[in-house]
């Protein structure tokens, strides 16, 4: 027959694990504001019935339940919606870094301004106007002497601004180079960590949960694949395991960046594929070098073969990642990128107009009889005006004619004379040209970043829907399991009564 205190174990059952829910949900709410938590649940499942299989197994009126028990304590989250969110944020990660790119170099542009390099330009044209009208004017000449070198200033100071934001970005490489490592390592610490409990039979979840918040942060920076080893021994088999990420660059073989508890170095490489330590001021200071791409130290090769593989920036995926954005607005592959080729437009413009300008500047004369060029140079960086003493404009086209401007005029029509070298635009137009060409590429990092923000948002929040702690909802589930823990307690103490009568009450005839 069954055992008299059968219903007392029930129950006693039933207490405990409604008890681990009560706690879950107490868990669950004071983490409803920590940031990545992830709800948690007590899964239950009924104990075996009674009684068992077996051929001298006794006969019962039924197979009788014999209770509940908390099989294990789960989180709450849909893989398919994590990877369609880290998918969000790479894309994201990659446009808010371009946008911010861009940003900074229309503020160094200025355009348009009363300020920027076309007004400059503007000033020295209009300053050789008074000249054409008075050629011995001294005044005249010395606005124009003086405009010359504001034009020349202009194109000094927005060369160096922008090669200091350029330096900027390649230290943010940097910076953020050692983030992906540190990602990396702390997502294999905590692999290690679930390693250890996993085997056990417990559910680390809020293990789980820290390590997604770092392997989102990481996928902002570059884009990973993710795979799970189970850990063996007594892990239950929701138990997700070990996480192995790897990287795949364009037309190249996978790259393992954290297997278990091993993880990858990433290492920013120069033009020549010189590793680059520390601070990237040596690739900022004169020209324009580069950043060649990263070498990785890659754990899931063989130990016969190179564990180091070198990705170049044409093997990043476009669009995708902080880092890839970073490397494409600092310069890459033979002077392509937003800086350099800013920095090489600039400087062609430069050398063209100072060749230019010089070529009819020097067939003239002065009013002291000299001739020369009126600037030197041959880049942005390196543009000034040669003469000092106003006298030295050459205006005429003949030696000892003071009021003779021919030569003034001619150098007056470079304003609006069509260089070849310039796409067939004017100086003034071509300079236009880079500014809205700028615009044009800002626009679109604009609105592809707002495009990935909003989608991003919206998957985010369905993600927080399914994933994050609803304080109504865990209110009703505290009531419902305080309810079905009350009911245990007076089912035990029903047993309570009942067992009294049979041990206390029976046998006591005629007493």
């Amino acid at each position: 027959m069954r055992s008299t205190f059968m219903g007392l174990e029930s129950s006693k059952r039933g207490l405990y694990t409604q008890q681990s829910a009560l706690y879950t949900t107490g868990h669950n709410i004071s983490n409803a504001n920590t940031l990545g938590y992830t709800r948690q649940r007590v899964n239950m499942e009924t104990t075996p019935g009674y009684p068992g299989s077996g051929l001298n197994t006794m006969r019962t009126a039924g197979h009788i339940g014999t209770g509940v028990q908390a099989h294990s304590v789960q989180r709450i989250r849909d893989e398919f919606i994590d990877r369609q969110f880290r998918q969000e944020t790479n894309k994201l990660g990659y446009w808010q870094s371009t946008t911010k790119s861009i940003s900074q170099m229309e503020d160094i542009m200025s355009e348009p301004s009363e300020f920027g390099l076309n007004q400059a330009f503007t000033e020295f044209w209009k300053s050789m106007e008074d000249i054409n009208d008075n050629p011995k004017d001294a005044a005249a000449r010395q606005v124009m002497l003086s405009k010359g070198q504001g034009l020349a200033e202009s194109f000094s100071y927005i060369d160096k601004q922008l090669k200091l934001i350029q330096g900027n970005i390649g230290n943010e490489i940097n910076v953020n180079t050692k983030t992906v490592n540190s990602l990396l390592e702390q997502i294999s610490n905590l692999n290690q960590q679930i390693q250890t409990v996993e085997p056990n039979g417990y559910m680390p979840n809020d293990l789980y949960d820290e390590r997604d918040v770092l392997l989102d942060k990481l996928n902002e920076l570059i884009p990973v694949s993710i795979s799970f080893e189970k850990s063996g021994g007594n892990a239950l088999a929701i138990a997700e395991g070990s996480m192995t990420i790897k990287f795949k660059p364009v037309n190249g073989q996978e790259i393992t960046l954290v297997q278990g508890r091993e993880y990858a170095h990433l290492n920013p490489m120069d033009s020549k594929g010189k590793v680059i330590d520390g601070d990237v001021d040596d690739l900022t200071t004169d020209g324009y070098n580069e950043f060649q791409g990263f070498a990785i130290a890659d754990i899931g090769r063989p130990p016969t073969e190179s564990t180091t593989v070198n990705v170049t920036y044409g093997n990043l995926e476009k669009s995708k990642g902080k880092l890839a954005a970073l490397v494409n607005a600092f310069g890459h592959s033979n002077g392509k990128g937003l800086y350099p080729e800013m920095l090489a437009k600039l400087d062609g413009l430069a050398k063209t107009f100072i060749e230019e300008f010089n070529k009819v500047h020097s067939k003239g004369f002065g009013l002291d009889g000299s001739q020369g060029d009126f600037f030197s140079g041959t880049t942005a960086k390196d543009i000034k005006v040669v003469i000092t003493d106003p006298k030295q404009i050459a205006a005429s086209d003949t030696n000892g004619e003071e009021g003779n401007n021919k030569n003034m005029l001619e150098l007056s029509k470079l304003q609006s004379a069509v260089q070849t070298g310039l796409q067939d635009g004017t100086f003034q137009t071509y300079y236009k040209s880079l500014v809205g060409d700028l615009a044009v590429k800002g626009q679109q990092a604009v609105k592809e970043e707002f495009n990935s923000g909003t989608l991003a948002l919206q998957i985010e929040n369905n993600r927080a829907s399914h994933n994050s702690v609803s304080l109504d909802e865990e209110m009703t589930n505290m009531i419902t399991f305080q309810q079905a823990y009350n009911a245990n307690a007076r089912m035990i103490t029903v047993v309570d009564e009942t067992l009294d009568k049979i041990i206390n009450g029976m046998g006591r005839v005629g007493l």
